[in-house]
């Protein structure tokens, strides 16, 4: 089967470079719309989204006569204390210092720690996956408009080489293909 990891559209604080999370459920901006108008997206026979009004503001633009099914664990990691700050409004907070420090492994202050976030994106998807499965058949390609957080939690699992996190970071808009059997 046929998948495309969609990053949704850029939106204010994407512009910002903000963290923005699972917290924050901000719209697509008016330039994050017209990049999507002006990129062509693969057909699908489903549409799974993360709940977020960016990705599903970017599956009814990108997909205009599909339903798509909502999926809870599909959401962008949570930020916690980070969410809606740039590097220049945290470089010199203590904690985000140490957060650096650590690869990006330690958990955010009172939000979510990157293995969690992982497991929970990556169960999302082989949820969504079964969903497909059973009761799809006929389907032969599925799109996931989600955050550039939850492709690299997916990637991470099934791409190549496996265990890479942060290579598969890509920017509002663009697709990453896999290709798996159910």
């Amino acid at each position: 089967m046929k998948l495309y990891l969609i990053r949704h559209g850029m939106t204010e604080g994407n512009k910002r470079n903000a963290y923005i999370g699972a917290r924050i459920d901000e719209p697509l901006c008016a330039e994050g719309m017209v990049q999507l108008q002006m990129r062509k997206y693969p057909k699908a026979d489903i549409v799974f989204v993360s709940p977020m009004k960016r990705c599903v503001m970017t599956a009814q633009q990108i997909y205009p006569n599909q339903e798509p099914v909502i999926c809870e664990g599909l959401k962008e990691m949570d930020f916690g204390s980070f969410e809606g700050k740039n590097y220049e409004e945290l470089k010199n907070n203590p904690d985000y210092i140490c957060w650096l420090g650590s690869g990006g492994e330690n958990a955010f202050p009172n939000g979510e720690a990157k293995r969690d976030f992982v497991v929970r994106s990556q169960n999302a998807f082989r949820e969504c996956l079964e969903k497909v499965k059973q009761g799809n058949k006929e389907a032969k390609s599925a799109a996931f408009v989600v955050h550039g957080g939850t492709i690299m939690a997916i990637m991470e699992e099934y791409g190549t080489p496996k265990g890479e996190y942060y290579k598969w970071q890509i920017k509002n808009g663009e697709l990453i293909e896999l290709n798996i059997k159910l």
